[in-house]
């Protein structure tokens, strides 16, 4: 039967092709302007939010710019993952959760303070082994001493102030595994020192200034920068043990 279908459907595959492509091309129109005003609604009538719907970046703001910025966290936290368990800290609405790192981990805890980042995560980034959780890491992180193989605190640290961000490398520290690994990205203050949100409490002056916040805690970090016309990035890892790009990590991609 299914040969039977193909053969009939041989001689006008290049107008079903055209029909479906016509679909497509609505589609996509449709659900950009729709993210597109989704942003706009979000972001211009006060208040902001404090998390972000990376769903717009997918669907709207990634083929309007061609700027990458947004997906280079999740690929830069996932080189760091070993495969088991992980805490996100802040993790707004949860698209890096499940788009990668639930993707290459045995479980995930995301937890963010904002019950309204909580509420999106649920509602469009749910995974199996993905469980969000509402807490303010100043307070109340997630988890017991040891648990976490990977902690990863994206997009996040630059809301905190230094005595906040102190705190809570220790309660993170408390929580890695004795080879666990700490990744994140932050954001460098601009040049006229605005900061680039109003949430943002202590913006880094540059990767010297962040690691002075890794260092104390950790025997080995890493801290390297990418830079786009509108944002100069911070990238880190940090553990007692091995990150990526040592002469010894390979040891450790067969968890990928």
């Amino acid at each position: 039967m299914k040969s039977l279908i193909l053969k009939l459907l041989t001689p006008i595959k290049s107008i079903i092709e055209f029909i479906i492509e016509m679909e497509c091309h609505i589609a996509r129109s449709w659900v950009s302007s729709a993210h597109k005003r989704l942003m706009a609604v979000q972001w211009l009538i006060p208040e902001s939010p404090e998390h972000f719907d990376h769903h717009i970046d997918l669907y709207y703001q990634w083929l309007e710019t061609r700027n990458s910025l947004w997906v280079e966290r999740g690929v830069f936290g996932s080189l760091a993952l070993k495969g088991n368990k992980v805490l996100e800290l802040a993790c707004g609405d949860g698209f890096n959760a499940k788009n990668f790192y639930s993707l290459h981990s045995h479980s995930v805890i995301a937890c963010d303070f904002d019950p309204a980042a909580i509420k999106t995560a649920n509602n469009k980034n749910q995974a199996e082994n993905l469980t969000f959780v509402l807490a303010d890491i100043r307070n109340e992180m997630p988890g017991n001493k040891s648990e976490f193989d990977n902690i990863v605190w994206d997009a996040a640290i630059e809301h905190f102030t230094e005595v906040e961000i102190e705190k809570i490398m220790k309660d993170i520290k408390n929580r890695l595994t004795e080879s666990g690994v700490l990744s994140g990205y932050t954001i460098v203050e601009r040049y006229d020192g605005e900061k680039h949100i109003h949430q943002h409490e202590y913006e880094f002056k540059s990767k010297e200034d962040l690691m002075r916040f890794l260092e104390p805690h950790f025997t080995n970090v890493r801290v390297f920068e990418t830079i786009f016309p509108t944002r100069h990035n911070l990238y880190f890892w940090a553990s007692d043990s091995v990150i990526p790009f040592d002469s010894d990590w390979s040891l450790m991609l067969s968890n990928h």
